[in-house]
């Protein structure tokens, strides 16, 4: 037990921040704290599920991070259903709640909003790639699929990524200024 207990807290120094980073790139700070706490519980439970040799471990644990990150957008999802259920019964019954305009003021880059036109698994095989510099072979283990399988679903993202910005003219390399349209009257 006590070199389990070392071997985890190995573990855990080792790929602590890199899971952190992972969770904070789709959820908010406190969140992703939360799920990178939870990964690394379900790593300890499940320790002998865990492999703790070569270039597996931390895609593995991403693998674990992506579904608790899945159960919370779950949770967080009926929870707002909740919410706008008790909105909705304080409210006439005919009223129809139209979306807070504030929620998406800021506009986001021109390629997180490409990035977002895309549906969540092309979304997610990009940023595994992408932002966590994973292999094909280490994401298709965060995935479950066989590399083979992730190479399809790379080209074919990537394929559609490039099409949503080519709808939106816009270029794979964003101007690092934004350029301001002015209406002149």
């Amino acid at each position: 037990m006590e070199e389990q207990a070392s071997r985890f807290i190995q573990l855990f120094d080792t790929y602590y921040e890199d899971v952190l980073r992972y969770a904070a790139r789709r959820v908010d700070p406190e969140t992703a704290r939360d799920v990178t706490a939870e990964t690394f519980l379900i790593a300890w439970r499940k320790w002998s599920a865990v492999p703790l040799t070569g270039q597996d471990t931390l895609p593995w644990l991403y693998g674990v991070a992506r579904k608790v990150l899945a159960n919370e957008t779950r949770r967080e999802r009926r929870s707002e259903r909740l919410v706008a259920r008790i909105i909705a019964d304080r409210r006439d019954q005919d009223a129809v709640m139209a979306p807070d305009p504030g929620d998406h003021v800021a506009g986001a880059l021109a390629l997180a909003q490409a990035l977002e036109a895309l549906s969540p698994a092309d979304r997610e095989v990009l940023q595994l790639l992408g932002w966590e510099e994973l292999t094909v072979r280490q994401a298709a283990l965060v995935m479950g699929c066989t590399p083979a399988t992730m190479a399809v679903r790379a080209f074919r993202a990537k394929r559609r990524f490039l099409a949503v910005l080519a709808e939106r003219h816009l270029r794979a390399e964003p101007d690092p200024v934004p350029q301001v349209r002015s209406e002149r009257r």
